[in-house]
């Protein structure tokens, strides 16, 4: 029986920033946000939601996470839909909950596809391929933003310099993945970068240096090329659909809170959460909670100053769908992958056969 890995220490440091993140969602959503709107306000305008309106964003809800199913079973072949529902549902939660939540998840990516026999380069794969599908999405969502807010004439100086800074990080990310895979020579070059960066790093704590990086490079380009070669056009529509389907929820949410096209136009809409959706970048708190909100909030009320307890309540419906909901899902989900064993390899099932020996009924 394999010995039981040992456990992140708690320390000082990570218990003063999970303070301080805390405090700042409390400050956020006991002092910021109430400056916009009385939260009293905001359920009087929620409690206006008709069955019929309830129900398409429940349904529009649901189309957004199926879609975020299938771009992962896009990164990696042999995935079915239960299994990619499980693993995006269970590491999303853990993601929007956890302080430093996305590194955790990743690790719990590892650990649950490992489980079901992918080996340790598909999952790197995957990691890798759905992360900077995200980066170049999240990138260039701003671009079209402001093709959306010249077309409807409203175009600010504003938006202007924030897509300008987009457009100049989209630009050294396309640079820095061409170069990486254009040759093999330059991605090892690249590894052993980022190598030396991370050792010295790592000797402030008194921890080894890192190896390894520079082969490591090399032979994600090589898997990467053969995936993308293939996949590249199912990764692109999945991903761009999956975040176009999440605007669809708060372009929704905004509509039967009474928002009308005339106060908050679509592309006006769209370009508050192109940019708000780049702060999720951001690991400040858990799954950019109170940030992304009031991010969405004060680019909203910007364009129409005299709805905004309908636009609060909008925005805040939006995350309890898209952000809230996730979190009893993904319990559900992690529920399912320690039990469904006929979905685990046979080692995998076999120790945790042993492991329950170890405690009788």
């Amino acid at each position: 029986m394999p010995e039981p890995k040992p456990r992140t220490r708690l320390t000082w440091k990570r218990i003063v920033g999970y303070v301080i993140s805390v405090a700042i969602v409390v400050a956020i959503f006991a002092w910021a946000i109430p400056k916009y709107a009385d939260y009293h306000d905001v359920a009087s305008a929620i409690g206006t939601l008709t069955p019929l309106e309830f129900w398409s964003l429940v349904a529009a809800t649901i189309f957004n996470l199926v879609t975020y199913w299938w771009a992962n079973q896009a990164a990696l072949p042999g995935m079915g839909i239960g299994k990619a529902a499980v693993l995006t549902q269970t590491t999303t939660s853990v993601a929007n909950t956890l302080p430093a939540g996305g590194a955790i998840a990743i690790g719990l990516t590892y650990s649950i596809l490992d489980s079901w026999g992918f080996t340790g380069t598909n999952v790197a794969l995957y990691v890798g391929v759905t992360g900077i599908w995200n980066i170049f999405t999240k990138l260039g969502l701003p671009m079209l933003a402001l093709v959306f807010l010249a077309l409807s004439g409203h175009l600010t100086p504003a938006y202007i310099v924030a897509a300008v800074v987009g457009l100049a990080f989209l630009g050294a990310a396309v640079v820095l993945f061409a170069l990486l895979f254009r040759s093999e020579t330059f991605a090892i070059r690249i590894g052993n970068a980022l190598a030396r960066v991370v050792s010295r790093l790592r000797a402030l704590f008194r921890k080894p240096p890192v190896t390894g990086w520079g082969e490591g490079a090399a032979r994600f380009r090589r898997d990467t090329i053969a995936l993308v070669r293939y996949r590249w056009i199912r990764l692109t529509l999945f991903t761009v659909l999956s975040q176009l389907a999440l605007f669809f929820v708060l372009l929704l949410s905004l509509r039967h809170m009474g928002v009308s096209e005339h106060e908050v136009s679509t592309a006006e809409a769209f370009a508050v959460f192109a940019f708000s959706r780049l702060l999720s970048a951001v690991p400040i708190t858990p799954g950019g909670v109170g940030l992304i909100d009031l991010g969405y909030i004060g680019g909203l009320t910007a364009f129409d100053s005299l709805e905004k307890a309908q636009i609060v309540a909008a925005v805040l419906l939006f995350r309890a769908l898209t952000y809230g909901i996730q979190i009893p899902i993904g319990g559900f989900t992690y529920v399912i992958w320690r039990v469904k064993s006929d979905w685990r390899r046979p080692a995998d099932v076999a120790a945790q056969r042993e492991r329950v020996s170890y405690f009788p009924a």
